[in-house]
């Protein structure tokens, strides 16, 4: 299972002196094996000492190679890269994380990834758990009786196997996991000793083909009619187009299932790109919340095929009022029934659905695409909300029209846009042309998603844009350093209002509601005096800094200049200085 992908050789790669033949092998040897056999090719990390027994097999006995290392310096970001990574591959990367405490900083990535759908292979270590084998105070705050649990809530499986040979098995299963739908994180715990045993011999390692992902399952034939019927014979039929991946075969699928409809497609700016924006049957930007052109076509679909979208339950209580009060046939297709936790309800409200096509989007749609009858188009569109004048300052629409044009004739690949951007300011006509948001909506995981998305591109042609809030940038930003010490293009623009904006707002409605000054929303919430240098920082950690940006004018040649040193292999980061505010539907 030796992959072809051309990234591998593109990386910068950290060569380590070559090993002397040893007699014997480590506990932490067939682990490492194992995750070669999976064809994993990069492990993101921050180091602990409690896996340094897997980390000196993958350096001096792997050659940190198939996996190689990919450093960070926050483990929130450690996992964020392999998140991105999955955003552009659907593929899963390992990242491993030092015992209880380097865990604790992981839970928000992991959360990210968890409602995302994202396969990632996490790897941790907790110290000896004979206690009688522990170093005073170190192991023992070090070691925990169920580390798993600090996760437990938000990934698929957790397991601490007790040998290398039921850790190859727990890697095993852990692969199948984490990428059979809805795909999502799990969780190996390698306990120090076990690790750090001296084995007589390495023991054989599994023939992988043999334990395969399960293949996507297809929804029963009488369902996939009864839901052709339905759409075929529908006077007002819609299509909301959510989670779907990043294959162009799918793509091109769902594009001929709504042209063959004549059917509307609405689509979110707060998942990836799942159909193109500028066809005649999308009328509406992608949105963050329900524009009053959505809700009205909502409003009017006598049948609406939900393709995994994204809580259809809350779009369908903002259109009518209710659950209960959904006059619409509804068609989900969708896997989440698999992924429910006692602990969130899977994050979503329970919609009403006439039927329900039990899969992923992409083995659902070629069979409809089969079995629906061509319609003719018996609704007019709503025509196009013209875009705002451009400003004369800086702001969210000055920086959406300089992207659009700098990117002309630029395959470019966006892995995230803040709040309150409209989803007019660009078109998307690829399904790499947007990755979406971070899947559990917090704050700081922009860049590493940003560089993890331009590990998997590197190589490609196409250059990740992360378009990203001063707070999503300043509390992950060490991810720029990883991204310079490997070579990873990316470009990181700053849409710096200096302002955790969102919660003024919130402050704002606050004191409107009850009456007091709503000249004290920004209180507690303003990143002034000083102003912070992100371009500085940008710079101090070896990627390239541009800003800040003032003057409207000079906008559009700093995001040039960035695009520019991106195609040189640089990662870099403009700060542009813009004013408060959101456009519509943010």
């Amino acid at each position: 299972m030796k992959s072809k992908d051309p990234a591998r050789s593109t990386i910068v790669h950290d060569t380590p002196v070559p090993a002397r033949e040893s007699e014997g092998c480590w506990g932490s040897d067939p682990i490492a094996a194992m995750l070669r056999e999976l064809d994993i090719p990069y492990i993101s990390l921050v180091p602990g000492a409690t896996y340094r027994g897997l980390h000196d097999s993958i350096v001096n006995y792997l050659g940190n190679r198939s996996p190689q290392m990919v450093l960070s310096i926050h483990e929130e970001n450690a996992i964020a890269v392999a998140h991105g990574y999955a955003k552009v591959t659907d593929r899963m990367i390992a990242a491993a994380v030092h015992a209880n405490i380097g865990l604790l900083r992981t839970p928000m990535a992991v959360y990210n990834a968890w409602c995302d759908r994202a396969p990632i292979l996490m790897l941790g270590a907790t110290g000896p758990w004979d206690a009688t084998q522990r170093r005073p105070w170190i192991d023992w705050i070090h070691t925990s009786a169920d580390q798993g649990g600090l996760i437990r809530n938000f990934t698929k499986w957790d397991n601490q196997p007790g040998s290398p040979v039921a850790a190859m098995e727990a890697l095993l299963r852990a692969a199948q996991i984490a990428q059979t739908a809805p795909k999502g994180p799990v969780y190996i715990n390698l306990e120090v000793e076990m690790q750090e045993k001296k084995l007589d011999a390495m023991p054989p390692l599994p023939d992988v083909s043999r334990y395969p992902v399960p293949q996507a399952t297809l929804p029963a034939p009488e369902l996939v009619q009864a839901a052709a019927k339905l759409l075929s014979n529908a006077k007002n039929p819609l299509i909301l187009a959510g989670r779907c991946s990043r294959s162009m075969d799918g793509w091109k699928q769902r594009v001929a299932l709504a042209e063959k409809l004549n059917a509307p497609v609405l689509t979110s700016i707060k998942i990836a790109a799942s159909f193109p924006t500028d066809h005649r049957l999308h009328p509406v930007p992608p949105f963050q919340q329900l524009l009053p052109e959505a809700k009205k076509l909502i409003a009017a679909a006598d049948v609406i095929l939900s393709l995994d979208w994204l809580d259809l339950a809350g779009t369908l209580k903002q259109t009518f009022g209710s659950s209960d009060s959904v006059p619409s046939k509804i068609i989900q297709v969708s896997c989440d029934a698999y992924s429910h936790r006692g602990w969130s309800m899977d994050h979503q409200g329970l919609p009403p659905m006439d039927l329900y096509l039990m899969c992923e989007t992409d083995a659902a749609v070629p069979l409809l695409l089969d079995a629906v009858k061509p319609r003719m188009a018996t609704a007019m569109l709503p025509a196009r909300v013209p875009l705002p004048p451009l400003p004369v300052e800086v702001s969210l629409r000055s920086v959406g029209a300089a992207l659009e044009i700098a990117t002309q004739g630029v395959d470019v690949c966006y892995t995230r846009l803040p709040l309150g951007w409209s989803g007019a300011y660009t078109h998307f006509r690829h399904p790499l042309d947007y990755i979406g948001h971070d899947g559990g909506a917090g704050v700081g995981s922009g860049p590493g998603m940003t560089v993890g998305a331009g590990l998997a591109l590197k190589g490609s042609g196409r250059i990740p844009i992360g378009v990203v809030g001063d707070g999503d940038f300043l509390m992950g930003n060490t991810a720029v350093w990883t991204a310079a010490h490997y070579q990873i293009p990316a470009v990181l623009v700053v849409c710096n209002n200096r302002s955790f904006y969102n919660d003024e707002r919130h402050q704002g409605r606050m004191a409107r509601t009850r009456g007091r000054p709503e000249e004290n929303k920004w209180i507690g919430q303003h990143l002034t005096n000083p102003d912070v240098d992100i371009a500085g920082m940008a710079r101090m950690m070896g990627g390239e800094g541009i800003g800040p940006v003032v003057k409207v004018l000079d906008v559009l040649p700093a995001i040039e200049n960035g695009l520019a040193l991106a195609r040189e292999g640089k990662v870099v980061v403009i700060d542009a200085r813009v004013l408060p505010g959101y456009d519509r539907g943010a």
